[in-house]
C-alpha cells in the first residue's frame, strides 16, 4: 500500500454532504471523501457517469491544519427565458482554510492520480467551481506507508501568518479524520465526545440524473507537529535585590 497526499488551500472552500440541490447548502468542518474523489477523478477527465469503484475503493483521510472561518453567502437565480427569479438560496463556505488529505491504496493507481492532478484534464475545485485552490494540490506519493503515520508526520502546512499566531508553541496539535482500516471496526459513537461517526460521503455515482453515496465511518484523532515559526518565550533573569552591593 501507498498515501498519496493533498494540499487543500483557498480563499474559499465548501464540502456539502447534505442538502444537495436545496435552497441551504452547508458545508463540513473538513474535506468530504465524495469531493476529493470528484477532485481526482475531474483530473483524470473522467465523464460523470464513469465508474468510481477503483477510486471509491481508496482509504480516505485528512488533517485539519487550518480550520478557517466559516462564512454564509446569499445567492440568486433567474429563469433565462423567462426572467423569473427562483427562491433565494443560502451557501456557507470555508474561508482561508488549509488542509491535508490523504489517500491509502495501490501505488500504481496513486501514481497515476499524482500525475492527473500535474496536469489535470478539468481544472481542479475545492468543493465548488467557485473555490479554486491558492497553491498546488499534489504533494506526493508515499510508497510502502501508513495513511497514519504520513498525516503524522507531513509538515504544517497552515499559512505563515497563521503559524506566526501560534509562535510560542513548539508543537501544535491538529485533528485527524481518517476511515478504518480495511477489516477493523469502530463502536458507535456515544456521547459528545466521541471518537467515531458516520457520514453519507462515500460516493457510488456521480451521474447527474441519480448521484448515489453512501453512508461511511469516520474516527476523530489529533496529531502533534513542529511548528516551524516557534519560538519559545525566554523566562527572564532571576532578580537579587542586592546583587549590585559589596558584601563584606
Amino acid at each position: 500500500m501507498s498515501v498519496l497526499t493533498l494540499q487543500l488551500a483557498g480563499p474559499l472552500q465548501s464540502w456539502g454532504a447534505s442538502a444537495r440541490f436545496a435552497s441551504r447548502r452547508t458545508t463540513e468542518s473538513a474535506p468530504t471523501k465524495s469531493g476529493v474523489i470528484g477532485l481526482l477523478a475531474a483530473a483524470q477527465g473522467l465523464e460523470r457517469g464513469a465508474d468510481l469503484s477503483a477510486l471509491a475503493s481508496l482509504r480516505f483521510g485528512v488533517r485539519i491544519d487550518q480550520p478557517g472561518t466559516r462564512l454564509r453567502d446569499f445567492h440568486t437565480a433567474h429563469h433565462g427565458d423567462t426572467g423569473t427569479a427562483m427562491p433565494l438560496s443560502e451557501r456557507f463556505y470555508l474561508a482561508d482554510a488549509v488542509f491535508v488529505a490523504a489517500l491509502s491504496g495501490d501505488h500504481a493507481l496513486l501514481t497515476e492520480l499524482h500525475a492527473a492532478l500535474r496536469t489535470p484534464v478539468y481544472l481542479p475545485f475545492l468543493g465548488r467551481r467557485s473555490c479554486p485552490p491558492s497553491r498546488p494540490v499534489e504533494l506526493a506519493v508515499h510508497e510502502g506507508a501508513e495513511l497514519e503515520d504520513v498525516l503524522s508526520k507531513e509538515p504544517w502546512r497552515a499559512a505563515d501568518w497563521y503559524q506566526q499566531q501560534r509562535r510560542r508553541e513548539t508543537t501544535v496539535t491538529l485533528t485527524t479524520l481518517t476511515e478504518p482500516a480495511s477489516g477493523t471496526t469502530i463502536p458507535f459513537p456515544t456521547g459528545d465526545n466521541a471518537a467515531g461517526d458516520t457520514l453519507r460521503d462515500q460516493p457510488l455515482s456521480f451521474d447527474p440524473r441519480h448521484r448515489r453515496y453512501a453512508l461511511r465511518t469516520v474516527h476523530t484523532s489529533t496529531v502533534s507537529v513542529p511548528n516551524p515559526c516557534a519560538r519559545p518565550r525566554r523566562e527572564p533573569p532571576a532578580h537579587n535585590p542586592v546583587g549590585h552591593l559589596e558584601i563584606v
